[in-house]
């Protein structure tokens, strides 16, 4: 009987582990929780985006570090595939804004129970508030795995797929990175991604609460455009959330490195500036003895008005009527180009995954195996890849998580 041991309870511990089992093979998973899946029941706001119904070319070109990685693991097991399988486990699924496939449900919870019911079916051992302390090798080959109770777990095969730093408090701790460097696996330097970011103005986090819909984001440094997109955003009592600012940390957070970035957001996108002019213009004509602060908020949020006010060379009390052209175009470049200055990222608390971490030129793309070391694998948050938000970081895991367990059930075929 072969003994597989996969470390961590989460996405793709739970899912390798239905590939892994199979006639002669005894399949474990340890799990430092009291509970599997205790991320994956946080995802997508608890709805959990399992994967993404997009083409190979676009899931590839989401991925942020390392995406040619996962050409052979995504042809192995796709988004399609994954859909199939919840469908076979009995969850139905939809596709919503963005190709995001959610359960139809809108339970994650549904996708836990879903996977379990189907690792006790195919007799796997659970074993939960167990926590895994360091890895057996002998002469190039991983032997098994020690607890932290001190018991050593024999093992043919040993999975890691602890996650990475993100969200520490549902166990993602890093223990991967420490076992990958101990057997002298390179790890990348890590950071949080698709997280928050921090400004530096107070009138930004004075608008605390207030979200934005349908504006365009733009950050530069040094005068070079790094990011520019449309969606929505959300100002908070540190700066700036909501999807087009996750999305940004993942493509241009490392530039903080660097230095702060400028911001700005364009508030009326579908107007160019003769358009607005003209929209500012009527305004003012049909309000004209009226004062300033009273007549922009026909364009403003009531939370914007005030930081708009302090930026504009034009006095909220100014009657609509003695404001001139060239004051009134300012005061439309205002509105097209919001400033602010992003001076770094939230935690690891705060972010949805982990940028860095084992390197995948360690890793065989096909099976998941360290090329050191015989027998050990790696799979999902814990290697160096990582995705923008939409269900591709879950289909990251999914997919290297079926090719390490088809590989660790069925080492012949490698």
């Amino acid at each position: 009987m072969r003994e597989i041991v996969i470390i961590g309870g989460g996405a793709a511990g739970m899912f390798a582990s239905l590939y892994a089992s199979g006639p002669g093979n005894r399949v474990h998973v340890f799990e430092k929780n009291d509970r599997l899946g205790r991320k994956l029941f946080i995802t997508g706001k608890g709805r959990c985006n399992l994967t993404n119904d997009c083409g190979q070319e676009q899931f590839l070109a989401s991925v942020m570090s390392n995406g040619k990685f996962l050409y052979s693991a995504y042809a192995g097991f796709s988004n399609q595939d994954v859909v199939e399988l919840f469908h076979a486990l009995g969850v139905r699924t939809k596709v919503e804004r963005g190709n995001r496939v959610f359960p139809q449900s809108d339970h994650s919870s549904d996708i836990i129970r879903a996977l379990e019911r189907r690792m006790k079916e195919l007799n796997v051992r659970i074993h939960l508030k167990s926590t895994v302390a360091g890895l057996r090798v002998s002469e190039g080959k991983v032997t098994g795995v020690v607890l932290e109770n001190g018991a050593v777990i024999p093992a043919d095969a040993v999975l890691v797929a602890t996650g990475g730093l993100s969200y520490p408090v549902t166990g993602s701790t890093g223990d991967g990175f420490f076992f990958a460097e101990e057997e002298g696996l390179k790890v990348t330097e890590r950071s949080p991604s698709l997280v928050p970011m921090e400004t530096e103005e107070e009138y930004i986090t004075d608008m605390q609460g207030l979200s934005l819909r349908n504006v365009e984001l733009c950050l530069r440094q040094k005068g070079k455009v790094l990011f520019r997109e449309f969606g929505e955003m959300l100002f908070t009592h540190f700066g700036i959330s909501g999807p087009l600012v996750l999305t940004a940390s993942a493509r241009v957070g490392k530039n903080l490195t660097k230095g702060p970035l400028q911001g700005e957001i364009d508030l009326k996108p579908a107007l160019d500036a003769e358009q607005l002019d003209r929209r500012i213009l009527r305004d003012f004509e049909a309000n004209k003895n009226r004062q300033f602060k009273n007549v922009i908020g026909g364009l403003l949020p009531s939370k914007l008005i005030p930081p708009v006010l302090s930026l504009s060379a034009v006095s909220g009390d100014t009657p609509v009527h003695g404001i001139g052209k060239k004051d009134r175009q300012a005061f439309g470049h205002l509105l097209k180009a919001f400033p602010f200055t992003v001076t770094g990222l939230r935690g690891y608390d705060e972010a949805i995954i982990t940028r860095g971490g084992v390197s995948v030129r360690e890793i065989d793309p096909r099976t998941m195996e360290a090329k050191k070391v015989s027998g050990l694998y790696f799979a999902g948050e814990v290697l160096d890849v990582d995705a923008l938000t939409g269900g591709f970081n879950l289909q990251i895991a999914w997919s290297t998580a079926h090719a390490a367990g088809i590989h660790m059930g069925s080492p012949g075929e490698k």
